[in-house]
């Protein structure tokens, strides 16, 4: 027993010898304390916590070890209530102590123990059944005899044996588990759970009550997400056994409702297991389907994980109805019915075919019937329906035809949070080929009847015309289904002519051009002439409807052919030479044409323009005629574009096809000087075509930028459904002047500073933009002090004109934008960046105080806008050179004839004298430290007047460590005290001395 205790401390870390004559006589609370005694001095080890290769299987080899000798005993010493009463009154003792390592070995040993105990108390059981009906089968043939005594012996042995056994392991639980379950360690906690789990499953005539299920329901609310994962785990094993469901319906009653919430638990993994003990749930119909409204919600929540769970739910309650069994199996085709009751579903979405797209994407893969392509043609052609379709049904199928069949292919349809490249092993890229044919032969014959049905439909489409971009087109030659192919590409085309939407155009443009690179032999050449084709017949329609113009008819029919034209020019070159003089005439002829259509006849004559530079680059030669009609375009074209920036078009709120114009001229505005720029062509023959705008140009293409960005949210989100809306927002108008710069292709001088210094003006979207500059501008290794400086000045001049209305809110606001672009952009220089940007960061203060009293006390209010964020990021040497200076330049001025005007100046001298204090404190602080022990600190423990060994495990001294954690967390908020506001530095100083006085008195 002695070396059993001895290896049962060593275990734990502590090497402690008991002489065996005094084993009887050793009070276990005194053994224990001088255990705690060896930890305090730090002569113990953590042995699983090690990383030495010999303590790699220590968990494992010492858990075995306690099953094995348990299961060894279980003839003899396990009921003599010595050996193992000894072990267990040690284990717990030492449990309760405050080393975690002990804390945290006993527990492993304890949990084990009760794991070992039930397995013999199995035995016992069944031994115990047994015996009992060999006795009432004896007692039948006779009632008294030594057989029928015997078995009545070996009865009651048994049952006290089990009494014994299920005892000790209340003993544990109630020593050990009660306390442990909540102990600080969170591994503690968990392994705690798990074995809890284990305990019941394997054990429920002792431990399925709710005395013990109890533990599992609270830690549900556990603040460990492992600790909450172990539970919903534990109880998704209860309920998987249809015995236990009875038992467990109380429980169920009272923690039910905190099981859905964890479905969006903050951690994944924690929500995707809920999820899975919600199905064990609906499985039994424990939960009504009322309780399952938030978790649909989930079906749009951005883990890709939380989704994926969410969808089989729906999928196995609501689709396949597996849970539903009162109801009889569906009658027909069940792929059909499968489909009919995702268009219930879908229907909850029909307004935003986004949420649609994640909806299909969560159940496609469990969801058989998304890849049966003939029952969905069948369905959408209704052959035969079972069910009918309404015209939204049949949006929404078509919707998810097309989600199906993207999916298929292997191509995502919910964008990644990540972005990576997928990579397909050789058996999915054969599964992905399988597919493409299936669609292929099930889309032949029946495409032309599906573009014939929907042709005049908008809603569909553009979702069935791209479906042929991920075909294989060969197949069409391999089946003989090239009429099929060629009725196909004339219907497309039809198409194409037929609808002037984005979406619609779109994708008649890319299924055209797949089909005339992919298609092959006579296949090709067709679908190439049928391009052709429409290249003239759209020019021709161009030709006629600016003619139309011209006699003074509706403008309609040359907007509609312009956007045609426009998404052609977005994937091939078109030669429209002609076109090009026509809309420089209808541009200079009517300056009333309506805004969008002035868009598009320039977005169409800056394609052409970027055509034409990107044939002449690629061209081995260059004739002088090329170089001059690309010129010649070019400069007409700036020439328009000028033109608007001298005559702006309305923006505003009201005035929405304006500010859609003035978004399109500053953004191919952008793009031409980009294109153009001279750095792209300097030293080269084509040096004539470098092109830079001059300033005048420059502050009017941003006059205009900042009009869009004054643009309200609330506009914004007006137009969030408009076509092109993606193209013609204030975040595109950023881009492109950003652009400008990180591309060098206007110097930075007057346009960065303009831009940053709108870096907290206009939302999340703007901030990342101007962020994204500064780290290309950082990485150029520019001198970014002087363009910071410059954006603080061009901000603060703002809140100048501003401050002249008589609305003190408008002041306050714009004030307060000064001094959070001054906080982003020194919040730049934080950590190591502070001392090696040192000289950027004094710089800026000091040209900063210069202009703060180039006019004072007018400008005075910048030193409190804006340099003292700066300031504030020097190191205490540098901030009383500072206070220094701006002391010597008040010396001969009287503040008291302007107190008001001189106020700022006082809250920036004060506000640094408070950050010079705390600096100098900090630094006391830090010589003051280096005489103290490393390490975490001691604590005074008064373990000897308290009985460790009682009812009461959760000790104080496990207190003194949750305080000691907290200590150590609040030591390291003071050293980060540096980078927090000003306005913490006189509670930050207190709180420092106050623990320096607590330290010294200790």
């Amino acid at each position: 027993m002695v070396e059993l205790l001895m290896m049962l401390f060593e275990a734990c870390g502590a090497k402690y010898y008991i002489r065996e004559e005094y084993l009887d006589e050793i009070d276990v609370d005194d053994v224990v304390v001088a255990l705690v005694n060896l930890a305090r001095k730090g002569e113990i080890e953590d042995y699983q916590g090690s990383k030495k290769k010999e303590f790699k299987n220590f968990k494992e080899n010492l858990v075995s070890f306690w099953d094995t000798l348990v299961i060894e005993c279980q003839n003899g010493p396990l009921f003599d209530k010595d050996l193992f009463d000894k072990c267990m009154d040690y284990i717990i003792a030492l449990s309760c102590t405050p080393p975690r390592v002990y804390r945290l070995v006993a527990s492993l040993m304890g949990l084990q123990l009760v794991t070992s105990f039930i397995s013999v108390a199995k035995r016992l059981a069944v031994h115990r059944d047994t015996t009992q009906r060999q006795l009432n089968a004896e007692r039948k043939k006779r009632v008294d005899g030594p057989r029928v005594e015997s078995l009545n012996n070996r009865l009651s042995a048994t049952h006290e044996q089990k009494l014994v056994i299920d005892e000790m392991m209340r003993k544990i639980f109630t020593g050990l588990f009660v306390h442990r379950y909540r102990d600080v360690d969170p591994n503690i906690r968990m392994s705690c759970i798990q074995s809890l789990g284990v305990w019941i499953l394997s054990y429920p005539t002792l431990f399925l009550q709710d005395l013990y299920l109890k533990y599992l329901g609270w830690t549900l609310n556990d603040k460990s997400a492992g600790v909450r994962k172990a539970a919903v785990l534990a109880l998704q094993n209860l309920y998987e056994v249809e015995d236990n469901v009875p038992t467990l319906s109380l429980f169920t009653e009272r923690f039910s409702n905190r099981m859905i919430e964890l479905a969006d638990d903050v951690d994944v993994s924690v929500a995707v297991c809920a999820i899975g003990l919600v199905k064990q749930l609906l499985r039994h119909q424990l939960i009504p389907d009322d309780d399952l409204g938030p978790l649909y919600d989930l079906l749009i929540d951005d883990p890709p994980e939380i989704r994926r769970a969410i969808g089989e739910l729906v999928y196995d309650h609501l689709i396949a109805q597996k849970f539903n069994s009162s109801q009889p199996g569906p009658k027909g085709n069940e792929s059909e019915i499968h489909l009919g009751r995702m268009l219930q579903i879908l229907r909850e979405f029909s307004t935003d075919p986004i949420l649609s797209i994640y909806v299909i994407d969560d159940v496609w893969e469990y969801m058989k019937a998304m890849k049966d392509w003939k029952c969905i043609i069948s369905m959408l052609l209704d052959e035969n329906p079972l069910i009918e379709l309404t015209d939204e049904d049949a949006t929404n199928l078509t919707r998810l035809l097309f989600a199906s069949v993207r999916k298929a292919v292997g191509l995502r349809i919910v964008p990644a949070s990540d972005n990576r490249k997928q990579y397909f092993s050789k058996a999915q890229k054969e599964a992905i080929e399988n597919n493409r044919r299936d669609l292929t032969i099930a889309m032949m014959k029946n495409y032309p009847l599906l573009l014939r049905k929907f042709m005049a439909d908008k809603a569909k489409i553009s979702s069935l015309v791209e479906i042929i971009v991920y075909m294989n087109l060969e197949l069409y030659s391999l089946k003989r289904q090239e009429q099929n192919f060629r009725t196909t590409l004339l219907l497309i085309k039809d198409a194409f002519f037929k609808h002037g939407e984005k979406d619609a155009l779109r994708s008649c443009v890319k299924a055209i051009k797949f089909c005339s690179t992919e298609s092959r032999g006579e296949l090709q050449d067709f679908a190439r002439n049928k391009l052709k084709e429409l290249e003239d017949e759209l020019l021709d329609k161009l030709k006629s409807a600016t003619k139309e113009v011209i006699d003074g008819e509706d403008e309609y029919s040359l907007l509609v052919n312009l956007k045609r034209l426009y998404e052609l020019q977005l994937s091939r070159p078109i030669s429209i030479d002609e076109f090009y003089g026509d809309s420089i005439t209808i541009l200079h002829s009517f300056r009333n044409l309506d805004d969008e259509v002035v868009s598009f006849l320039l977005l169409n004559m800056y394609l052409d323009v970027a055509w034409s530079l990107h044939s002449i680059i690629n061209s081995e030669t260059v004739s002088e005629g090329s170089l001059s009609s690309l010129l010649s375009k070019r400069d007409t074209l700036l020439e328009e574009l000028e033109y608007f920036l001298n005559a702006p078009p309305e923006v505003g709120e009201g005035s929405k096809s304006g500010n859609q114009l003035a978004c399109r001229v500053c953004t191919i505005l952008a793009d031409v000087w980009c294109l153009f720029r001279k750095t792209n062509f300097s030293s080269t023959k084509l040096e004539r075509l470098g092109y830079c705008p001059d300033v005048s140009i420059l502050q009017k293409f941003w006059t205009l930028c900042e009009k869009q960005l004054k643009i309200s949210d609330d506009t914004e989100d007006e137009d969030v459904n408009k076509e092109y809306i993606e193209e013609t927002n204030r975040d595109t108008v950023m881009i492109a002047a950003a652009k400008l710069i990180a591309s060098d292709t206007i110097p930075k001088d007057y346009l960065a500073p303009e831009i940053i210094s709108h870096f907290v003006m206009h939302g999340a979207g703007i901030a990342e933009i101007v962020k994204s500059l500064i780290t290309v501008l950082r990485k150029k290794d520019d001198n970014v002090s002087e363009i910071f400086l410059e954006a603080l000045k061009r901000a603060y001049l703002r809140h100048l004109e501003l401050s002249r209305s008589d609305d003190e809110s408008i002041k306050s606001e714009s004030f307060q934008e000064c001094k959070n672009l001054a906080a982003r952009l020194a919040g730049i220089f934080v950590g190591a960046a502070r001392n090696k940007h040192r000289p950027e960061i004094l710089k800026i203060v000091k040209e900063g105080i210069e202009y703060a009293f180039e006019d004072t006390p007018k400008h005075l209010s910048f030193l409190e806008a804006s340099v003292l964020h700066f300031a504030s990021r020097l190191p205490a040497p540098d901030i009383r050179d500072v206070l220094k200076d701006v002391q010597k330049r008040t010396e001969n001025v009287n503040a008291e004839e302007d107190p008001s005007g001189w106020r700022p100046y006082n809250t920036f001298y004060e506000s640094l004298l408070e950050k010079c204090a705390k600096n100098e404190g900090i630094q006391d602080e830090k010589e003051w430290t280096t005489t103290r022990q490393r390490g975490r600190p001691r604590k005074r423990q008064n373990i000897e007047g308290r009985r460790l060994f009682d009812e009461h495990g959760s000790s104080d001294e496990e207190d003194s460590i949750n305080t000691s954690d907290q200590e150590d967390a609040q030591v390291e908020g003071d050293e980060e005290d540096d980078n927090a506001p000003l306005i913490h530095s006189l509670k930050s100083t207190s709180k420092l001395r106050s623990l320096r006085v607590s330290r010294q008195e200790n």
